[in-house]
């Protein structure tokens, strides 16, 4: 009598056994890397919501009580509204500077042939590999002798500091617009000036609508990084042009430091640049994508 055995069929693994524990597992890390990544900001908030002696005492997770003094004195004990204003107006000059004179830069470059055009790109784009404190120097004596020969007085002035400001903001603007103008389809150049636009009316009616995305990722960087500037800015400014970073400095004295207002005043000074970051994230993320692939 012959032998008959049932083959039995192999039990398989689930297939989403394996991704299932690799998605808890990358959960947690996630939680851990919020948690670490929050803590400086809850500690901020909640130092800037107690009293100065709290804060200057033993540090407790929980604040026994809860005042917004610190953020009613902030504009008393320093001239903060004029900080503000004057990174405002340096932030924003710079940042519309830089923009204006990429957009004409990038596109010329993206779309003309010249002599020297790939000496162009690379100066823009090694320039970004030296340190900032490297211009400080050249930068001062530059003004200096400007001001020596001619009396104009862009040294502790705000139109020196946003021209210094534009040294570091303009070669990345450029080298980005570069990139995301390349991006667009020269057919559309063509077909405008087949139907009549010029060299700038193509630019203006076509490419910069297109580009909307690389030219706000650009407006965003320009305006973060001379928002948030401290070199320079305490180098090449005076009590009257002061911007808000270095005068986040004035909260601490001889006498004693106001840990809770420098920790209001910290928050006030970012409300800005995050608002705007939370409101153009979506053309940032693209322009950014779009403008570092060629």
């Amino acid at each position: 009598m012959s032998d008959t055995r049932v083959a039995t069929p192999l039990r398989r693994k689930s297939p989403t056994a394996a991704p299932q524990s690799f998605l808890w597992s990358r959960r947690i890390f996630l939680t851990l890397l919020t948690g670490f990544v929050l803590l400086p900001v809850f500690v901020m908030v909640s130092s800037s919501l107690k009293p100065l002696q709290d804060v200057q005492g033993k540090f407790r997770w929980i604040p026994s009580g809860l005042t917004i003094r610190p953020y009613i004195d902030i504009w008393s004990t320093v001239p903060l509204a004029k900080y503000f204003m004057n990174s405002v107006i340096v932030a924003g000059t710079a940042t519309v500077c830089s923009v204006i004179i990429a957009v004409f830069a990038a596109y010329a470059v993206s779309r003309y042939r010249f002599r020297g055009k790939r000496v162009f790109t690379v100066t823009v784009l090694s320039t970004q590999m030296l340190p900032g404190i490297l211009f400080l120097l050249p930068l001062f004596l530059i003004y200096v002798n400007i001001g020596n020969a001619t009396g104009i007085a862009l040294f502790g002035s705000r139109a020196g500091l946003i021209l210094t400001y534009m040294t570091f903001t303009l070669p990345f603007s450029i080298w980005m617009l570069i990139g995301y103008f390349e991006s667009v389809p020269r057919d559309l150049d063509e077909a405008a000036l087949v139907d009549g636009c010029g060299p700038l009316g193509a630019l203006f009616r076509i490419i910069v609508p297109a580009a909307i995305p690389g030219i706000v990722a650009v407006a965003v960087y320009s305006f973060m990084t001379a928002w948030g500037e401290v070199l320079f800015a305490s180098v090449m400014t005076n009590d009257t042009t002061r911007t808000l970073s270095v005068g986040l400095g004035a909260y601490a004295n001889l006498n004693d430091v106001y840990w809770n207002q420098i920790m209001a005043a910290s928050l006030v000074v970012s409300v800005p640049v995050v608002a705007g970051f939370l409101l153009l994230q979506r053309y940032l993320v693209t322009g950014l994508t779009a403008g570092a692939v060629k």
